[in-house]
């Protein structure tokens, strides 16, 4: 029944994502002929530069939560560690945007480690410090091209991204509003939210005393937050579109907090439709937007592709090795 229900809630994802996008080319009546043109003619130099520039967004990232690990006492061989983080790269594709991802690397993770909890918080932790490097990218992109962008719908998509990552950190890391909270979840049918809660703040408050690596890990994630931006720059180039670098700074990061919803099949068509509303402040055609939306999505998916190679080849392996008998 569960498998069913997970086929289902795929299948589902899948058809939202095609419905985004007939809808998005039926109202701005794209052609499709002219869409799939454009794209073929980009330049290939850009695109190139554009791909390999998107690699560090993976490799900065698998540093990012190795540290995570490593400050909670997880070491495991180098080889396990990539194959769950590239097994979390290709299932991000095909589950609600990169959540699922997450969710798959913690439980083949702490199916090897069997600290569950722990591997939890750790993945937890790196998706918050991840999400609050996108927060500094977007506020300090603002202060930097004030004078382009003040636009009001843009302004409230910050203030919404901020106010929940506020709400968020007071939760884990404010005792007071955790025990009110806590305590509100008291009632019935909270108990399996609270025990979540409950066990991420005891997790994560074990980086209290490790300063140096939260200062490091958010570092990394501000230069994440960094590198996808310049990476569709390039994409953006390709396609002949020069505007400011600053509008990709403060677009991208809210759309890609945007597409964390899990409303399709790796946020596909939801980005699409959030790459034509912001770009068009910036004066991109709507053609040349979905276009650019596109191309990096190909991106994630050559990427995934990888990862879900890097993932196969080692279950194989590891179903390969012999069977040794116990010690005795």
């Amino acid at each position: 029944m569960a498998k069913l229900k997970n086929i289902f809630s795929l299948l589902l994802r899948i058809a939202v994502s095609f419905l985004l996008l007939f809808l998005l080319f039926k109202f701005n009546k794209i052609d499709t002929k002219e869409l799939f043109q454009e794209i073929k003619s980009a330049d290939k130099f850009f695109l190139a530069a554009g791909f390999v520039i998107f690699f560090a967004v993976y490799l900065f990232g698998f540093l990012r939560w190795k540290m995570l690990l490593n400050a909670v006492g997880i070491s495991i061989p180098l080889k396990k560690l990539i194959s769950s983080f590239s097994a979390g790269v290709f299932f991000s594709i095909f589950l609600p945007s990169t959540i699922g991802g997450d969710l798959i690397k913690t439980a083949d993770l702490a199916g090897h480690t069997k600290k569950a909890k722990e591997v939890f918080a750790t993945v937890f932790l790196d998706r918050l410090s991840g999400y609050a490097g996108l927060v500094c990218v977007i506020l300090l992109s603002l202060l930097l091209g004030r004078d382009l962008v003040l636009d009001k719908f843009v302004l409230n998509s910050v203030s919404m991204i901020v106010t929940i990552l506020i709400i968020i950190l007071l939760v884990l890391f404010n005792s007071f509003i955790y025990s009110k909270i806590t305590r509100f979840l008291n009632t019935p049918g909270c108990a399996k939210l609270k025990d979540i809660i409950k066990n991420l703040h005891q997790e994560i408050h074990v980086f209290r005393n490790r300063k140096k690596v939260l200062k490091v890990n958010l570092l990394l994630s501000f230069f994440i937050q960094l590198i996808n931006p310049i990476s569709i720059y390039f994409i953006g180039l390709a396609l002949g579109i020069k505007i400011n670098f600053i509008y990709f700074l403060v677009f991208l990061p809210i759309i890609g907090a945007i597409t964390l919803l899990p409303v399709s099949i790796g946020g596909l068509g939801l980005r699409e439709y959030l790459f034509v509303l912001y770009f068009a402040k910036a004066g991109v055609i709507e053609q040349r937007a979905i276009a650019m939306s596109l191309l990096s999505f190909s991106f994630v998916v050559l990427y995934a592709a990888i990862g879900g190679l890097i993932y196969v080849f080692t279950i194989h392996h590891r179903r390969l090795q012999p069977h040794k008998p116990p010690a005795v």
